[in-house]
């Protein structure tokens, strides 16, 4: 039986890849901050919290990161830790940049120190390219120019695990994924906000919906789907750099009609522009070529922006009503 260790078992994607790596049989442990206080709920709507052994973990303290790794001897790694809100970034940019790229750095460095043959995957972000992607689609080769905290410090730690593999030898490798959502998002997420307000206003609420700036565009994508690609990436006999996503790019006003459409409404009727919700610097278009990732990893998002929206407002729904959400 695999051992695999998920830094950020308690978000999105963590909930998700529990799952798939106790569906594959793995032993699974989850590394959280103070683990006997986190309640993780998105586990437990998904059914899987007894199953995933839990253990305390500070990602920025190199001594905590070490005496973990050396417990529990992990097979593979999942860095899914760290600030995770381009917005919230602006906000928090010394906190972003520690927890993400000092944290990777400590996870590479433990590793190293260990000898041991262990894998690692890091979340990397699309948000990386910044606006690069608006002539031309983002491949692996393509220019890192992040015009926000959050994707400065992914990029940080992009090349901090690129490194650390050209340089001693470790099996690591990073996913570069756009955005990819479901119903366990937080509510601060654009998508998620849309999607609940949607439902809300269908279901009789009189609010309107307040957003930034609907020009923007971006590739969306299934969640569940793109945690396979990330184990995919630690299956491989050598360790490379994936982009991940659908390879459609689709505004925000697209998705904001898709939504209200999806509830029989007419976004127009309900959606207005708040100018304190724009960001100080934002990426206007997002463009994705996942062709590497469907040629060496076999992967392929199923799940364009459509039919991402008929998931997540039929997801919503049944939240409303309580019942948690499938994998």
């Amino acid at each position: 039986m695999k051992r695999a260790l998920i830094c950020g078992v308690s978000g999105q994607d963590g909930a998700y890849l529990a799952k798939l790596l106790i569906d594959k049989g793995y032993e699974v442990f989850g590394a959280s901050r103070d683990a006997e206080m986190s309640r993780f709920e998105n586990l437990a709507r998904l059914g899987i919290r007894d199953q995933v052994k839990f253990r305390s973990m500070t990602l920025t303290d190199f001594r905590s990161v070490l005496q973990l790794l050396s417990e529990i001897e992990p097979d593979e790694i999942y860095n899914l830790a760290g600030q995770s809100s381009v917005g919230l970034s602006f906000a928090q940019p010394v906190e972003t940049m520690e927890s993400v790229a000092l944290g990777a750095l400590n996870l590479l460095e433990a590793v190293r120190f260990r000898k041991a043959p262990t894998r690692l995957y890091n979340a990397a972000s699309g948000d990386c390219f910044g606006q690069t992607t608006a002539d031309a689609p983002a491949t692996e080769d393509s220019p890192l120019r992040p015009r926000s905290p959050y994707g400065v410090a992914k990029s940080a730690a992009f090349w901090e695990v690129a490194n650390y593999r050209e340089a001693y030898g470790l099996f690591a490798c990073s996913g570069l994924l756009f955005n990819h959502e479901s119903c366990l998002r937080p509510a601060r997420f654009v998508t998620r906000k849309v999607v609940s307000a949607a439902v809300r206003i269908a279901a009789g609420s009189d609010e309107r919906l307040k957003v930034g700036d609907t020009r923007v565009e971006r590739d969306w994508g299934w969640a569940p789907e793109y945690v396979e690609a990330m184990w995919l990436m630690l299956q491989q006999e050598n360790p490379r750099d994936y982009v991940i996503a659908t390879g459609e790019t689709h505004s925000l006003t697209e998705f904001v009609a898709a939504a209200f459409a999806a509830v029989g409404l007419d976004a127009a009727d309900h959606v207005e522009t708040d100018p304190a919700l724009l960001r100080a610097a934002d990426i206007m278009t997002s463009h994705a070529d996942p062709s590497r990732a469907e040629r060496e990893l076999g992967w392929k998002a199923q799940t364009a922006m459509h039919a991402l929206v008929g998931k997540l407002v039929s997801e919503e729904r049944e939240a409303v009503k309580g019942n948690p959400p499938q994998a």
